[in-house]
């Protein structure tokens, strides 16, 4: 999906078990490539696109991702689209779903203590190896070597949508043009998936995110301007 994926496993497991888990959860990533990549044409997300695949020709996952794409798109009054580009492009959701699903299926398996970053959607649960609740950096939207906020708990699902690596690549789709006002937007709650379809519609509002984004019911949020000013929410999981 044009993204890096790292993993953090925490747990005090045989290195053979260690190396099994990680080799699922990369397993995994590959096989959500394979079918939701925008970048591949054999991918099934382009071929459902291209009518080549019928809806009820498509995989139990490819038909959940749709489901809550629309799900979504009610939720935001239609600013999550994932048919903003006029083609078919759910990653806005799919990158952090798939690091979720990841996340439980570590739990599962009886790996509670792990790290999950999949382009920096950040699935946390557990304690960090030093023992103490995993840190997530928030990167800053002008300084690529810096962090602009630092979050910490044991159970955080944590999205940023911003401009910084693609530039204006998220769209208003009401507009049809590139949304403007906003240089980040970082959402976070307990489903990766669902925190980063919001982070990825209050982009595409603009500064009428801000308001939006403080109403949402189990999140909170941490907004950066493009004049720089940082919005937050008292409750959120900042490291003081």
């Amino acid at each position: 999906m044009g993204t890096a994926i790292s993993l953090d496993l925490a747990d005090d497991l045989p290195p053979e078990r260690l190396h099994e888990l990680a080799d699922e959860v990369f397993a995994w990533m590959r096989e959500v490539d394979a079918r939701f990549s925008t970048y591949r044409a054999d991918s099934e997300v382009r071929r459902f696109d291209r009518g080549e695949v019928l809806l009820s020709e498509a995989s139990a996952d490819l038909r959940f991702v749709l489901e809550a794409c629309a799900d979504l798109w009610g939720d935001t009054d239609g600013f999550f689209d994932a048919y903003a580009t006029g083609r078919l492009d759910p990653s806005g959701f799919v990158k952090g779903w798939a690091a979720q699903v990841a996340s439980d299926r570590l739990l599962a398996a009886g790996a509670p203590n792990h790290c999950v970053n999949a382009g920096g959607d950040v699935r946390v649960r557990g304690l960090a190896p030093s023992g103490e609740p995993w840190r997530i950096g928030v990167r800053h939207p002008w300084d690529p070597m810096a962090t602009c906020l630092v979050l910490a708990g044991t159970d955080l699902a944590v999205a940023t949508s911003g401009i910084y690596e693609r530039g204006r690549h998220v769209l208003d789709p009401r507009r049809g043009a590139p949304a403007s006002g906003l240089r980040s937007v970082t959402v976070v709650g307990p489903d990766l998936g669902v925190a980063d379809a919001y982070a990825t519609a209050a982009l595409a509002m603009g500064v009428a995110g801000i308001g939006w984004v403080d109403r949402l019911s189990g999140y909170t949020h941490a907004v950066i301007t493009d004049d720089g000013h940082c919005l937050r929410s008292t409750e959120l999981p900042e490291v003081g």
